[in-house]
């Protein structure tokens, strides 16, 4: 479940995450002895259904008994497999081509990214967006045998495009609206570069909480989990909050996804600088998230 940052703690304001080893790593990378490492693609879901009080999102909260971030609130995702960049993978909707322009890649990382949302989807949350024809999606996957294909995604034994194959089905790429695009900040130790999607549940399918890595999952609106967050309830990663309130203003699952195509893609990172001895943590267009920190290392 990447979602652009890590750690454990939080600041004492709101539920934001913020990990104590931040100071030393940030003015090491300012004074040239932090070296950044490459970011790893990764791609998430903001899965959404129509109850009657309004759209709602399906969230997961890591254990927090975790090192990445324990007890924060998060969407299904996860790190992009490199064999869905070269293998033939059954398709439907826009094709590699479009997918490529609107995430700013080219064709074969777009593939993979595309199959990285949907793969990771149906990992961690039971849910997939493919179908047997270019109109169809699958029905009930909570059966044995999906469970089994299912665990050799996890366990990596089987590549997506295998999975497809083997079950005659293709992806439905027009299921998924990209709508945002994080980068985890230079000075952390592992990074990743994380494409954002919506989808809608599809009829007949319900999610379960199928990852390790989470302890509890949530059906909620939008503007409660924001809510949760500001009150300091729901500990969240800046990329989470951030989507999550820019999802508040539409009024169906539907309206949601039409609403992807002019989403803006540019990526966001977060920059690093020194005023007067005192570091200043910002995400470029994300001003609640500035965090002053002190010469003794607390924000």
């Amino acid at each position: 479940m990447p979602n652009g940052q890590h750690g454990q703690q939080q600041t004492p304001a709101g539920g934001q995450w913020y990990p104590p080893e931040w100071p030393d790593r940030i003015r090491a990378l300012m004074d040239g002895s932090l070296v950044p490492v490459e970011p790893r693609r990764a791609a998430t879901v903001m899965l959404l259904r129509d109850p009657p009080a309004g759209p709602a999102v399906h969230m997961l909260r890591r254990k927090t008994s975790m090192a990445f971030a324990g007890g924060a609130y998060a969407y299904p995702g996860g790190g992009v497999d490199p064999r869905d960049e070269d293998h033939l993978v059954g398709w439907a909707g826009p094709g590699q081509d479009e997918w490529a322009a609107r995430l700013a890649t080219d064709p074969r990382t777009a593939q993979a990214i595309v199959c990285g949302a949907v793969r990771e989807t149906f990992e961690e949350a039971g849910v997939l967006l493919a179908g047997e024809s270019p109109d169809t999606v699958v029905g009930d996957t909570t059966g044995d045998d999906w469970e089994a294909d299912r665990a050799a995604l996890v366990a990596r034994e089987l590549s997506f495009a295998e999975f497809l194959d083997r079950r005659g089905l293709l992806l439905r790429s027009d299921l998924l609206g990209a709508w945002a695009r994080w980068i985890t900040p230079e000075f952390e130790p592992r990074r990743y570069d994380t494409w954002f999607f919506v989808a809608a549940l599809p009829e007949g399918q319900r999610t379960r909480n199928a990852s390790t890595e989470a302890d509890r999952t949530v059906w909620i609106r939008p503007a409660d989990a924001a809510a949760g967050y500001d009150k300091g309830e729901l500990l969240m990663m800046p990329p989470t909050i951030s989507t999550l309130r820019s999802l508040e203003p539409y009024g169906s699952a539907a309206g949601a996804l039409a609403a992807a195509a002019a989403q803006d893609l540019t990526p966001v990172l977060a920059q690093a600088t020194l005023e007067n001895g005192e570091l200043v943590l910002s995400w470029p267009g994300h001003d609640e998230f500035t965090k002053h920190v002190r010469p003794g290392g607390t924000p």
